[in-house]
């Protein structure tokens, strides 16, 4: 397997964590479509939270990853998972941005939760 795999899968048990230790319900991990996915998908109170996790090695950024192509493609696996699963709920981004080594605990975990979309220039 492949390192980089690795760090993000390291990254992602992080974000889980501390979704979990905050009160929320996992309610999916890895979730994939024919051309969406997403991190994780979480219940905090009644809300159905979108959950982008960005892992790097120390001096990387993962801020840089959160563009608004990024943001777009959120937007519309949240609007597909939404769908196909017929679900009323109220709908919120959560980013997380971990920097640090798998196996270390020496790390840092930003977690940004219920983030305001900005708007975008282009059409979902």
């Amino acid at each position: 397997m492949a390192e980089h795999n690795d760090l993000g899968r390291w990254g992602e048990e992080l974000a889980v964590q501390k979704l979990i230790c905050d009160g929320c319900a996992i309610v999916e991990r890895n979730w994939q479509s024919r051309t969406f996915e997403m991190d994780i998908i979480a219940m905090r109170g009644s809300a159905l939270v979108f959950c982008e996790v960005k892992t790097r090695r120390p001096g990387g950024d993962p801020y840089e990853a959160l563009t608004p192509k990024k943001m777009r493609q959120m937007l519309r696996a949240a609007n597909a998972y939404v769908t196909a699963h017929r679900l009323p709920h109220e709908i919120q981004f959560d980013f997380f941005a971990i920097v640090g080594t798998p196996g270390s605990d020496d790390y840092t975990l930003d977690h940004i939760p219920d983030m305001t979309m900005p708007l975008l220039t282009s059409p979902l």
